[in-house]
């Protein structure tokens, strides 16, 4: 049986949530879906640039979890950048805090 996750804490919620590609219409372009908790990982680390083990305490989660969020979110931006997708931003395992 796996282990329940836990809770990821989340402490900025932005504003803007959907990023798309001038000139495209909304139609014809494909998503790429990043997680509120993705979205706080690359906040934490590429942003504020804080090591890994201090950012995962303040999400509460442990440093291997963290990294494995930080490349899910890289991942899924790099494609959305490469191939020309919209980003948007829901969801997620969070719960939000000050």
């Amino acid at each position: 049986m796996p282990r329940p996750r836990l809770c990821r804490r989340v402490s900025f919620h932005p504003d803007i949530t959907y990023f798309k590609p001038a000139g495209i219409r909304m139609k014809q372009l494909e998503e790429s879906t990043i997680s509120f908790d993705e979205f706080e990982a690359v906040r934490l680390k590429d942003l504020l640039g804080l090591e890994q083990e201090e950012a995962a305490k303040k999400m509460n989660i442990s440093q291997p979890t963290f990294h494995r969020l930080v490349l899910s979110a890289r991942k899924k931006i790099a494609d959305a950048i490469v191939n020309g997708k919209a980003i948007k931003i829901e969801g997620g395992f969070c719960k939000f805090s000050k």
